[in-house]
C-alpha cells in the first residue's frame, strides 16, 4: 500500500476530492459497488476502512445484494476416479462464474447458506463456516456425541434476522444400546445446536422421535430464522407434517399439510415429497414415481439420496399463512425432470432444472392458474463429469460478513491434519492440471514464434510473389496468405486461479481448438512454401529450356551461313 508521500500527486487529489464528499454521500456509492471493489477500497484511506467496516453498513450493503444461484456438486466417483467438489454462481444475467471457488476443498459438502456465508461439511473432525466473497473461514469443530453414522444430510445452516446470530442445527442420530443402525427407518429425538461465537454445542430434545430418513431424503431449510423440514406422520392425508425449530425462540413446532390428498395415477408407484422455499415461501414439492422406483447404491461415507423417476406431474404447494396453516396449490408442473434440485428452486422468474444429459437448463413457467409447462428453454451450462441427482442449488448473494469477530470461540479449531488439494488422492488431478498448464505454455511458446515467423514468410513471400509468372498461382497464393496470418488467436494471460468443473472443460476444448488451429496454420503455411517453390522451380526450368532452344536455333543458322 502506498503511503501518503509516495502516492502520485493525481491520487491523493482525487481521494481528497472523494472525501470532501459527505460521509453518507460515500456511503450510499459504496452501496451500489461489488463486495470485490469495496475489499480494494477497503485500504485506501482510514475513513474509507471505517465506513465499510462498518456493521450497520454491512447489514445495508446485504440487503442491498443482488441475487445469484449457487449451484453446488460434492465430490464423487467418475469412472473410478475422484472428482472434486465443485460451485459455481449464476448471476442475474444468466451467465455463471469460471473461477473455482477458493473456500470450497475438493472433499466438502455443502451443508446451507445463509447471508453469504457457507456451512461446509468436511471429512476431518471440523465444521467450515465461509464467507465465499472475501474467502474468511473458520473451523469448528464438530460435536463428538455418537459421531459414528454422521452425514453431511445431518446439518444445516441458518440466521434469525432480528437477533442477527448466526446457529448450525445438527440432527442427532438415535442410536440403540450403543449401535449405530444404518437403516431407512433411522430416527432422531434431539438436535444439536451451535450458535456462531458460544463455547459449545448443545442438546436441544425433539417433542417426540422423528423420521431423520426424511431429512436425508429432503433436507432441511431455513425461511426468516425458521428451520422447516419434513417428517412423517402416517395418520395425515400425505402421510407427512412439516416440523419448525425456530432459531430464537429455539421451540419446536408442527404444521399440517393440505387436506387434499394428491391425486395418483393408476399403474404409478409410491409418492415423494421435498420441502423447498420458492419466494420467500414454504413449498412441498411433490410427485409420483415409477412403481419399480430404483435406489443408487450406498455411497462411501453415508447415503445419497436416490435419483427419481417421476411418473406424471409435479404439484408444488405453497403455505401463504402460517398461523392459519394455509397452503395453496402454486404450479402443476407437466412433464417435470426426474430430479428435483433444492433448497431453492425458482430463481426469479425462472426454473432450473439438471438433465441426464449432465446440462443444466432455465425454463419460463407458463400457463394459466396452476397448470404450468416448462417453456422457453435455454441452456446454462454443462456440468459433467457431476451427475445431476447429486446437484445442490441455492439462492446466493456476496456480502462483508465477517467472522474473525467469532475467532476466539471455546470450538474454533485448526485443521489438524493435511487437507483439500495437499492430500494425495489429488495428486493425479493436480498433475493432470499440471499437464494442460504445460501445453498452453508449449502452444503459446509455438505461437509466439509462428508469429515472428509468419511476419517474416509474409515479407519474402510478398517479395518473391511479382516474380511468379502464373497468374492463377499467384492469385491462390495471396488468398491463402490472407487466410492464414488473420488467424493467429491473441495470446491471453493465464488466469491464476484455478477454474471450476464448467470453465475448466471449455478451457481445455479452447486448448485443443488451438493446437488444431495452430496445426492447420503450419500445415497451410508449408503448402504456400510448397506452391511458391514449385512454381519458381516450373519457372526456372520453363527459362532454362527456352534458353537452350534458343541456343540451338543459333547453332542451326550459324550452320547454314
Amino acid at each position: 500500500m502506498f503511503s501518503e508521500e509516495t502516492k502520485p500527486k493525481k491520487q491523493r487529489n482525487e481521494e481528497c476530492f472523494i472525501n470532501c464528499l459527505p460521509g453518507d454521500l460515500i456511503e450510499r456509492i459504496f452501496l451500489r459497488l461489488r463486495v470485490s471493489t469495496l475489499l480494494r477500497c477497503i485500504d485506501v484511506c482510514k475513513q474509507w476502512h471505517k465506513i465499510i467496516r462498518d456493521p450497520q453498513f454491512v447489514a445495508s450493503h446485504l440487503q442491498h445484494a443482488p441475487h445469484c444461484a449457487l449451484v453446488f456438486f460434492p465430490q464423487e466417483s467418475v469412472s473410478g476416479e475422484p472428482c472434486p467438489a465443485d460451485a459455481i454462481v449464476i448471476d442475474g444475467a444468466w451467465s455463471h462464474s469460471k473461477c473455482a471457488v477458493p473456500v470450497i476443498g475438493p472433499d466438502d459438502f455443502l451443508c446451507g447458506s445463509c447471508n453469504g456465508l457457507l456451512c461446509l461439511y468436511t471429512k476431518t473432525s471440523t465444521i467450515k463456516i465461509a464467507n465465499l466473497a472475501t474467502g474468511e473461514h473458520l473451523h469448528l469443530e464438530k460435536p463428538v456425541k455418537n459421531s459414528r453414522g454422521d452425514h453431511f444430510l445431518f446439518y444445516s445452516f441458518g440466521c434469525h434476522p432480528s437477533t442477527k446470530e448466526y446457529k448450525i442445527i445438527h440432527f442427532l442420530v438415535d442410536h440403540v444400546k450403543g449401535c449405530y443402525r444404518p437403516h431407512d427407518d433411522n430416527k432422531f429425538s434431539a438436535i444439536q445446536v451451535y450458535t456462531l461465537g458460544d463455547e459449545k454445542w448443545r442438546d436441544i430434545r425433539t417433542p417426540e422421535s422423528l423420521s431423520l430418513n426424511c431429512v436425508k431424503n429432503s433436507s432441511a431449510i431455513n425461511v426468516d430464522g425458521i428451520m422447516y423440514w419434513l417428517t412423517e406422520d402416517m395418520v395425515a392425508s400425505w402421510q407427512h407434517a412439516v416440523m419448525t425449530f425456530d432459531l430464537n425462540e429455539e421451540s419446536f413446532a408442527r404444521i399440517e399439510l393440505p387436506a387434499v390428498v394428491p391425486e395418483d395415477c393408476a399403474g404409478g408407484g409410491p409418492r415423494r415429497y421435498w420441502i423447498r422455499e420458492i419466494d420467500g415461501k414454504i413449498s412441498i414439492a411433490t410427485a409420483q414415481t415409477y412403481p419399480s422406483q430404483p435406489r443408487r447404491l450406498v455411497a462411501k461415507g453415508g447415503i445419497i439420496p436416490p435419483l427419481v423417476n417421476v411418473f406424471g406431474d409435479l404439484q408444488i404447494w405453497t403455505l401463504d399463512n402460517k398461523a392459519e396453516q394455509r397452503w395453496n396449490q402454486k404450479y402443476n408442473i407437466q412433464y417435470p425432470p426426474d430430479y428435483i434440485p433444492g433448497p431453492n428452486l425458482v430463481h426469479g422468474d425462472k426454473i432450473i432444472l439438471p438433465s441426464f444429459g449432465c446440462s443444466l437448463y432455465s425454463y419460463e413457467l407458463l400457463g394459466e392458474n396452476f397448470h404450468t409447462k416448462l417453456g422457453k428453454m435455454a441452456k446454462l451450462l454443462d456440468f459433467s463429469p457431476h451427475k445431476p441427482g447429486n446437484m445442490k442449488s441455492y439462492i446466493f448473494v456476496k456480502s462483508l460478513v465477517r467472522l474473525d469477530v467469532y475467532k476466539n470461540a471455546g470450538i474454533v479449531r485448526r485443521p489438524k491434519q493435511r487437507e483439500g488439494w495437499e492430500l494425495k488422492k489429488w495428486e493425479t488431478w493436480e498433475q493432470e492440471l499440471s499437464k494442460n498448464e504445460k501445453s498452453w505454455s508449449v502452444v503459446h511458446k509455438d505461437e509466439h514464434d509462428g508469429n515472428a515467423s509468419g511476419r517474416r514468410n509474409g515479407i519474402a513471400i510478398n517479395a518473391l510473389l511479382p516474380h511468379i509468372v502464373d497468374d492463377e498461382i499467384r492469385k491462390e497464393i495471396g488468398i491463402k496468405i490472407d487466410q492464414i496470418f488473420p488467424n493467429f488467436p491473441d495470446q491471453q494471460p493465464r488466469p491464476l486461479r484455478r477454474f471450476n468443473c464448467v470453465a475448466q472443460r471449455q478451457d481445455m476444448e479452447n486448448l485443443l481448438a488451438r493446437m488444431k488451429n495452430w496445426n492447420s496454420i503450419t500445415k497451410a503455411m508449408d503448402t504456400i512454401i510448397s506452391m511458391m517453390r514449385s512454381a519458381l522451380e516450373d519457372q526456372v526450368g520453363a527459362s532454362s529450356s527456352n534458353a537452350g532452344i534458343s541456343q540451338n536455333h543459333g547453332e542451326g543458322d550459324d550452320t547454314k551461313t
